[in-house]
């Protein structure tokens, strides 16, 4: 039997190589994790789902600032937004979090953390600054980078990724952002609440292309009220750095050119898996459209060789890279099959309002060619929602043909932790009627929850047949007014 240096290598140190090295340094095995940065923590730490959460907030907050009327407070006038502050709270929750990702944590549990460019020099070994290391299991957990498209002139136009966003030194005055995605969405909120003139182009004839047309929609008309423009089913031609201001040349969906100027270009179409330099070729790991071709138990052709989180090419969520990181020790350290199952995979937009969603909507449901209803209730009708003044939103169960839970998409106040409860449901097999016939303290948002599914109900329970039974058992005598 060969002998190799340590049970289990990781390669990236973000959320799914944090969860494997964790997870195998405390099971026992020898582990090492190599991390091309200086820092472990990944992308959603320094340049994704922490910093963009936080700046949402402070944007939200000066947002409620400036809206102060509504809520019966007298108006106030606001010097313009310092974004250098806002750019040193955001470094200051990076390092207070930083602090659980660090080198001494990981070295505490037991494993072996190196930083680095490391690259396969056979099934088995690493070269890593001049040395080699070998391991009986590798973790491919490189995560994933910013996807700038081919346009004509950007290369010779500055612009700005996630990676650049959250470090600028001003507020820009206005923003061109390419791309109708989370992040762009996100972002152009955030930065419009704070003072910038922020225009979306994208290509598709709606933002968000994965959620159903009608909460997108919605969605956007939001976006549109507070100030931001949106070019749908527009390509960008080109890019021109015009000394203060950016170009944007797009055709829009009526096939016009149309040049837009701003001081800065965010680039937010997508992301691609970072595999380059990992040497990967020269083990003949297999790929496929999506990235390397994995199988689903998350291995690669070579079997004791694994990828997790935004190296799949599939699921780019941190939620998604911890449940892959879990998949990921139960095959390769208990040695116990596990397969992956993404049906409930919960995601959130976090927007204002928020958009989350859980299983099938519409639109996925429609492709499968699976016969739905569609129950709604609007947050307007939410005691709680009416008294913090979120009146906008809804939420859509969809029931198939047996009338159980396919999927739930939430637009409204904290949708990312009402969808919760529905994935203790989905998850759990819990019966509608147990959701229904359960109490829920009052008055909270959550009570939406258990709202759309009494209107369910409630179409069952006060229909003709079960008045006339009554009546007829009973001796009920009916209406009392009208």
């Amino acid at each position: 039997m060969a002998n190799y240096d340590f049970d289990i290598g990781i390669l990236g140190g973000g959320a799914a190589g944090l969860t494997v090295a964790s997870g195998a340094a405390q099971f026992g095995a020898k582990t090492l994790l190599i991390e091309k940065e200086n820092k472990l923590g990944g992308d959603c730490l320094h340049f994704g789902c922490v910093p963009s959460k936080t700046l949402i907030r402070t944007a939200h907050i000066y947002h409620l600032l400036k809206n102060a009327e509504k809520y019966g407070l007298p108006g106030a006038d606001f010097k313009a937004v310092d974004f250098q502050a806002i750019a040193e709270r955001i470094q200051s929750v990076i390092s207070a979090i930083q602090e659980h990702d660090s080198k001494e944590r990981f070295c505490k549990l037991g494993a072996r953390v190196e930083f680095g460019n490391a690259n396969f020099m056979d099934e088995h070994s690493v070269q890593l600054s001049g040395k080699i290391y070998s391991a009986k299991k590798w973790v491919i957990a490189t995560g994933s980078s910013p996807f700038v498209p081919p346009i004509e002139g950007i290369d010779k136009t500055p612009y700005i990724t996630n990676k650049e966003l959250f470090s600028l030194k001003t507020l820009p005055q206005s923003m061109i952002a390419i791309g109708g995605g989370p992040v762009s969405i996100e972002m152009a909120q955030a930065f419009n609440r704070l003072g910038t003139k922020v225009t979306v182009v994208e290509l598709a004839n709606q933002i968000l292309g994965a959620e159903d047309k009608d909460m997108a929609e919605e969605l956007m008309n939001i976006l549109i009220s507070e100030g931001i423009r949106f070019h749908l089913g527009s390509l960008p031609l080109s890019t021109k750095d015009l000394g203060n201001e950016k170009e944007v040349v797009i055709k829009n969906a009526e096939s016009k050119t149309i040049s837009l100027k701003a001081e800065t270009i965010l680039v937010a179409v997508g992301r691609k898996a970072n595999l380059q330099g990992l040497g990967l070729e020269d083990i003949a790991v297999e790929r496929d459209k999506k990235g390397l071709k994995i199988d689903n138990r998350l291995r690669t052709n070579h079997k004791h060789i694994f990828v997790a989180g935004d190296a799949t090419g599939s699921y780019q969520f941190t939620h998604a890279a911890g449940y892959e990181g879990g998949i990921v020790l139960s095959n390769a350290i208990l040695h116990l099959p596990r397969k992956v199952d993404y049906t409930y995979l919960p995601w959130c937009t976090y927007t204002d309002p928020e958009l989350a969603s859980i299983g099938m909507n519409e639109k996925r449901a429609a492709a499968a060619g699976i016969s739905y209803s569609v129950w709604t209730e609007e947050f307007r009708t939410n005691d709680r929602s009416l008294a913090e003044g979120e009146e906008t939103g809804k939420i859509k169960l969809l029931l198939d043909e047996k009338e159980k839970p396919i999927g739930i998409q939430i637009l409204g106040p904290r949708a990312g932790e009402l969808i919760s409860e529905w994935v203790a449901v989905m998850n759990g097999g819990i019966k509608l009627s147990t959701l229904a016939a359960s109490i829920h303290p009052y008055p909270t948002l959550g009570e939406i929850n258990k709202k759309v599914v009494g209107t369910f109900f409630s179409k069952k329970i006060f229909s003709e047949k079960v008045k006339w039974a009554l009546k007829f058992l009973f001796n009920l005598k009916g209406r009392a007014c009208g």
